[in-house]
């Protein structure tokens, strides 16, 4: 199964320096039947993007704990896509949340899936009400909106060192 595991840079650069990740609290987000039953249209490509959206607004939960913090933080979502058998669904949760046991291997990540520079500005203010959008807050919601109107690049686990490296992280 793809599963989307919310991320930050922070958590970025310790799995590439481990080569192992460990989804926080054993939650991500996939195609799960759940999503597929929600959706009256839409193809798997389709469906696994809304898995990915709601993964990279968990990253805005994570980043709100990061840069609330004394050390310096980018502001940037970071979705970690990766292939494990070892996730069950999780009906308490959205229809995309999913449990992960264990730890998955780096050879196991597919991809990662980062904003760009241009997006940092949103993804703070995003970060900063996230919660409140979650209770209902209209202003809250369309600063929200703003930080999810950027679109995450793409990059391949090989990159990973190397884009870290160059972020001087």
């Amino acid at each position: 199964m793809r599963i989307y595991v919310p991320a930050t840079l922070a958590m970025l650069r310790k799995l590439v320096a481990e080569e192992v990740l460990h989804p926080l609290g054993g939650t991500a987000f996939a195609l799960t039947s759940a999503l597929r039953e929600s959706y009256t249209s839409g193809d798997t490509e389709e469906l696994e993007y809304v898995a990915m959206r709601d993964a990279a607004r968990a990253s805005l939960r994570l980043l709100a704990i990061e840069l609330s913090g004394d050390q310096p933080a980018w502001a940037r979502r970071v979705v970690i896509a990766a292939d494990t058998e070892n996730a069950v669904p999780r009906p308490d949760l959205d229809d995309a949340a999913v449990r992960v046991s264990g730890e998955i291997p780096f050879s196991a990540v597919a991809a990662v899936h980062i904003d760009d520079p241009e997006a940092e500005y949103a993804v703070r203010q995003a970060a900063a009400v996230v919660d409140e959008a979650d209770l209902g807050n209209l202003d809250a919601e369309f600063v929200l909106g703003e930080a999810e109107d950027h679109e995450l690049s793409w990059y391949d686990p090989s990159e990973l060192a190397f884009m870290l490296e160059l972020l001087d992280l």
